[in-house]
């Protein structure tokens, strides 16, 4: 695989695991053409078959130097970019509403977390990473990885619960 076919597999799970941290369509964009910058100057030609790890692991570091040189994280209420194959299946407007608000709330819920909680489920539940490579990505030990992934899971779990009996109730 070259950079130009790892380009097309891996674009869009990096630029909704950035958008996710970043909340913003343009700073997500900007820093998946950073990792793939990055990928283009280090990386050579046998390095390329396992090369989704350390583009998460490169977008993860990017968002970090990107945060601490603006000094605030940028928020914003709609989740953009997300393309309804991704999102919503062909269904009707209503239920496409509410799949999309679901998706929403889902994402608010896990930024409510603790910093490390929210980036171990976005890595392992959302995109999928192993535990593995997230701990890579994170720079953390495998134990303390899962630790932080199933206390983030109750916390999210419960989260969900007490919205829905909230929304039950009114």
């Amino acid at each position: 695989m070259d950079l130009d076919e790892a380009y097309e597999v891996y674009v869009k799970d990096l630029y909704r695991y950035l958008l996710s941290l970043s909340k913003d369509h343009f700073t997500a964009e900007d820093l998946v053409q950073e990792a793939f910058y990055r990928a283009y100057i280090h990386l050579g030609d046998s390095e390329i078959n396992h090369i989704k790890a350390w583009l998460f692991k490169v977008a993860y570091h990017a968002f970090i130097d990107f945060s601490r040189k603006n000094r605030r994280l940028i928020i914003s209420d709609q989740i953009e970019g997300m393309t309804k194959n991704q999102i919503i299946h062909e269904k009707n407007p209503e239920n496409r509403i509410l799949e999309k608000e679901s998706f929403q709330l889902l994402i608010e819920d896990i930024h409510s977390l603790k910093e490390t909680e929210t980036h171990v489920i976005l890595l392992c539940d959302l995109h999928q990473l192993s535990l593995k490579e997230s701990a890579e990505i994170l720079d953390i030990k495998i134990n303390t990885l899962k630790s932080h992934l199933v206390r983030g899971r109750k916390k999210l779990i419960e989260r969900v619960k007490e919205r829905r009996l909230e929304d039950e109730r009114g």
